[in-house]
């Protein structure tokens, strides 16, 4: 369950907020806990680094919303920041308290939960996930950021990771099915990449950890823009 905390000063954008993340809870079917705050210096008073994504309102009358992400990131360098506010220019300081963004009022349904979308993957890029996999003399778990890629040899998988070469048996296809929420591509037939140790790109071939993996011309256009939008998360 993900912790949210609207802080907002205007009732109106309060129930607009609240009715956008339940209809975004029932979308996702991702269950939300919701806490409602009129005041940055009310909502700082009872922070306890307690949720994990923070919509807040930038022009408040007790304390402004910048000031109260200032506090609140003396105590919390992981939350999620989501400005809301109706002056872009307002917003744009918000990277110096490292919002993930802002959203400009009159608020729609579709910036908003384009927004709140983006801050739910870059949650679970967070997570520590494991992949089990066959190897000669039985099993051996990995976590899933410490593999590079994955390269198919027949029947045979080579698995790319930071200690080192792991080989085991099945098909591709499995491990795809397995990785592809944890953005992993499969860019070739006989390669699978973690998108976020891709290190560079030429004409033909991604870079990643100094090795040059093939790129088919058929997936070029979707790999790329994978790749693009795994960077923005």
């Amino acid at each position: 369950m993900l912790r949210i905390a609207v802080v907002e000063d205007e009732e109106v954008y309060q129930k607009q907020l609240i009715e956008f993340l339940e209809r975004f809870q029932q979308e996702k079917e991702m269950p939300l806990d919701i806490e409602i705050y009129t005041d940055g210096d009310e909502f700082i008073n009872k922070y306890d680094a307690q949720f994990d994504i923070i919509l807040m309102d930038i022009q408040m009358p007790l304390m402004d919303g910048m000031s109260a992400a200032e506090e609140i990131r003396k105590i919390d360098s992981k939350v999620i920041i989501i400005f809301i506010t109706n002056m872009a220019q307002y917003a744009i300081k918000g990277y110096a308290v490292d919002a993930m963004d802002y959203v400009l009022k009159p608020i729609t349904y579709f910036s908003f939960s384009e927004r709140l979308d983006k801050a739910t993957k870059k949650l679970r890029k967070r997570e520590t996930h494991y992949l089990t996999v066959k190897v000669t003399n039985g099993y051996i778990r990995l976590e899933v950021s410490d593999i590079y890629y994955i390269e198919s040899q027949g029947h045979k998988l080579i698995i790319y990771t930071k200690d080192g070469e792991i080989e085991s048996s099945g098909a591709m296809k499995d491990l795809e099915n397995k990785l592809s929420d944890y953005g992993f591509f499969r860019l070739h037939r006989g390669y699978f990449v973690n998108l976020s140790h891709v290190e560079g790109i030429n004409d033909s071939c991604a870079l990643v950890k100094g090795d040059e993996i093939p790129i088919s011309r058929a997936k070029r256009k979707n790999f790329m823009k994978s790749l693009a939008d795994h960077g923005e998360v």
